[in-house]
């Protein structure tokens, strides 16, 4: 697929990138909008989920029902979903049937209806979602990792928010968190397929253009400090497995640490699929940590988690521990593999499969028209779709020197916070 963009923004502030791709009669339609749990104070956290739940609930020109039966019955698909930085809606349809999605999302970027019964009824969706969610002992050892490593940063909440928050959040809450985030001055619009660029520009115009642009006012998040000393947070809960999570501060996206930070990921646990909609998957059986410690039976799985983030986040470590060791003793594993890196040089054959494997994951990721579409405006939440263009090169780019000072400046005991389940055998 060629990488050639058409990008422009609309005097409301709207910014929009076209990219055709005439290879199927499909058309992939993506509206970001720059709101996610890092824009969220305490009290509501939560609230920007809640908001994409309550943006299916319908407008006075498009009723909660009628949407889902629309897209259906022109042979498309839907979705939204929301993050850290960012929340998102698409749909991907027929070439000759995309005019439904431009209609119905310009209409729901300034029109749905907070309707008090359909947000009470959403209120115990979402707080079911989120007793589900603690059924899980991965989400709950995050949920402490996360808020443990991060003391200011809304970076320390779930997207999903607290359970007294969801409580709390009242009809007025969301409807503001709505008005405030959805608009065109706050939003991109990303759009791949088979279409001519003047006659979608037209369109887009024509559905968004006249829609009103609110600037935003700056959200200031308070300062997070690096951390001095290593913290561990232990939680306790039903089953019988055991795992350990140790959690290093990450590198923003933008920062041109992401990149050697990305093989790093790939040698030691394995490539991340930096893409959330889907996209293929990479055997991490050839990574350091997985020969050290699944091959020598000190843990059942290993896997690393590295995201794209406007601001630094984390980077997860998961491990699921065989029951005839310790978390301890696999903590005691991983510093060891660690100090290799520090003591070692990596050798070219090992960086050029890391980079393969990391390549070749997110070209998986990248390789259908709805997932080019998401790239347009995924990338644009944390940089700009440069970014997306000069991945692979970035990737070619790394030494063995770099990886050495990543190791150094972000694979600190001191910069962590481990985290380990203990099951007391009970059922969940």
């Amino acid at each position: 697929m060629g990488d050639q963009i058409f990008q422009t923004q609309l005097e409301n502030g709207l910014q929009v990138l076209l990219k055709e791709i005439h290879t199927a009669p499909i058309i992939s339609h993506w509206v970001w909008y720059r709101v996610g749990s890092r824009y969220e104070v305490t009290g509501k956290t939560g609230i920007s989920h809640w908001v994409e739940h309550m943006q299916f609930k319908g407008t006075p020109k498009f009723p909660a029902g009628v949407l889902d039966r629309a897209i259906s019955r022109d042979g498309g698909m839907w979705n939204a979903f929301t993050h850290l930085d960012w929340t998102t809606f698409f749909e991907t349809m027929p070439a000759d049937k995309i005019d439904l999605a431009l209609n119905l999302e310009a209409d729901r970027m300034i029109n749905s209806v907070y309707d008090i019964e359909e947000v009470n009824s959403e209120r115990t969706v979402v707080i079911s979602e989120r007793e589900g969610s603690e059924n899980d002992p991965l989400f709950r050892l995050d949920e402490a990792v996360q808020s443990t490593m991060f003391a200011r940063h809304p970076y320390r909440n779930e997207v999903i928010g607290s359970i007294n928050d969801l409580h709390a959040i009242q009809r007025d809450d969301l409807y503001a968190h709505y008005q405030r985030y959805y608009n065109p001055a706050n939003a991109v619009i990303a759009v791949a397929g088979d279409f001519e660029t003047n006659e979608m520009l037209e369109k887009i115009t024509s559905h968004y253009g006249s829609l009103p642009g609110r600037a935003l006012p700056d959200f200031v998040i308070p300062p997070e400090q690096q951390p001095e000393k290593e913290r561990r947070v232990d939680v306790t809960g039903p089953g019988e497995t055991t795992y350990l999570q140790i959690a290093y501060r990450a590198p923003a996206a933008a920062n041109d640490d992401f990149f050697p930070f990305t093989i790093l990921d790939s040698l030691i646990t394995g490539p991340t699929s930096l893409n959330m909609f889907g996209g293929g998957g990479i055997s991490n059986k050839t990574s350091r940590l997985y020969r050290r410690l699944v091959e020598k039976e000190f843990a059942i799985s290993i896997n690393g988690s590295l995201q794209a983030t406007v601001d630094p986040f984390l980077y997860n470590i998961v491990i699921t521990v065989h029951p005839k060791h310790t978390p301890e003793e696999v903590l005691e594993q991983v510093d060891k593999e660690i100090d290799t890196l520090l003591q070692v040089p990596v050798s070219q054959t090992e960086i050029d499969r890391a980079a393969k494997q990391a390549r070749a994951l997110f070209a998986y990721g990248s390789e259908n028209i709805t997932n080019q579409a998401f790239w347009l405006g995924y990338s644009e939440m944390f940089d700009q779709y440069s970014w997306f263009l000069n991945y692979v090169k970035r990737l070619e780019q790394v030494n063995a020197a770099d990886l050495l000072r990543i190791t150094r400046e972000y694979f600190q005991p001191g910069f962590r916070v481990v985290g380990i389940y203990r099951p007391d055998g009970g059922q969940r």
